[in-house]
């Protein structure tokens, strides 16, 4: 988890730490490539850290339920199997490939660069922040907040959940059980949220207010109350310890266009071996864009050994695309390669 050094190289280079590039890290260990994972966050995980970590996540294969923060774990283990490096707080600022050699150089906003034989850009949907609440200035960390991390630190509060979607009523249901009261507030009649976790809301006594906005939040070192106005003008005031802003997410834009990689709907358009337009430059998870594409982690997965695959072919095209399988790597008999990494300065 060092910097950088001024100058370096690896067999492959994974963009983004998120579950996709984690496991497209493993894979690229597997296939015995030196690799360098880079994330522009100073943590694994991406979404599932920064938004949901104690959330229960229902659709990877195996888990009937894995909170976040253990997935995230298990996938960081899994990839130092082969001893990866793993930076973090490294923003990559472009990538150009030598036409002569085929050789990638990404830069860093630090000023260093990492030369790399092939790339898997595994950067989801970019940097993202919440969208702040129109009226929450000057009450962040004072009782507003915009994520949900142990629901405990709530207990016996009551707590206030802006917004209509997936993050809005998942948090309301977490944080049910040990709050003193939870009202989730949508400005419009119906929920973005899915039908089933509605319904689980509303049977466990989670208050729901439709046609309502937050108007005001009044307090005095934190949060006290909150003034919500309905569609008729009506107004009343709640207590609130706690003001939980869910109101999505607000992407930077993203540097592909101007590395001179096509997109569509600022998605990287792929083939079928998850390569892009630019050779050596694979993608995979929600950076990415085909027919029937289906944004869902487990799909990521699949995508990411697909990418890693093809890229090590890419990389050493006497190299087999199937990589063999994993049971055999306590036997030693995987297919995975042993190429040498390119000879760069530091």
């Amino acid at each position: 988890m060092n910097p950088v050094a001024a100058r370096t190289s690896c067999d492959l280079v994974v963009v983004g730490a998120g579950p996709t590039g984690l496991f497209a890290t493993y894979y690229a260990g597997f296939r015995g490539l030196s690799v360098l994972l880079l994330d522009a966050q100073h943590e694994p995980g991406g979404q599932v850290t920064a938004l949901y970590p104690t959330k229960a996540i229902h659709d990877v294969a195996g888990f009937p339920a894995v909170p976040g923060a253990d997935l995230v774990r298990g996938l960081v283990a899994q990839a130092e199997a082969h001893e990866p490096r793993m930076v973090f707080g490294a923003q990559v600022v472009d990538l150009v490939r030598d036409e002569r050699s085929g050789t990638l150089t990404l830069s860093l906003a630090d000023g260093s660069q990492v030369d790399a034989r092939a790339a898997v850009l595994s950067t989801g949907v970019g940097g993202l922040r919440p969208r702040t609440l129109p009226v929450g200035h000057g009450w962040h960390g004072r009782g507003v907040a915009y994520t949900v991390g142990d629901p405990t630190d709530h207990t016996d509060e009551d707590v206030v959940v802006i917004g209509g979607g997936d993050s809005a009523l998942d948090w309301a249901l977490q944080l049910q059980p040990v709050a003193r009261s939870v009202t989730v507030v949508h400005r419009r009649r119906a929920f973005r949220a899915h039908a089933a976790s509605v319904a689980r809301a509303e049977k466990c006594g989670v208050r729901l207010l439709t046609d309502c906005e937050l108007l005001a939040i009044h307090g005095d070192d934190s949060v006290r109350s909150v003034v919500l106005r309905d569609r008729d003008g009506s107004e009343q005031e709640l207590p609130a310890t706690t003001v939980v802003g869910a109101l999505g997410l607000v992407t930077a834009p993203s540097p592909f266009a101007a590395w001179g990689l096509e997109l569509v709907d600022r998605k990287l358009v792929v083939d079928q071996s998850m390569a892009t337009n630019i050779p050596g430059v694979f993608a995979a998870g929600d950076a990415t864009s085909y027919p029937g594409k289906v944004p869902l982690m487990a799909v990521g997965f699949g995508e990411a050994a697909t990418a890693v695959n093809n890229a090590a072919v890419h990389i050493d095209p006497e190299l087999s695309l199937f990589p063999g399988h994993s049971t055999d790597e306590e036997q030693g008999t995987t297919m995975a390669s042993d190429p040498t990494p390119l000879a760069v300065e530091a």
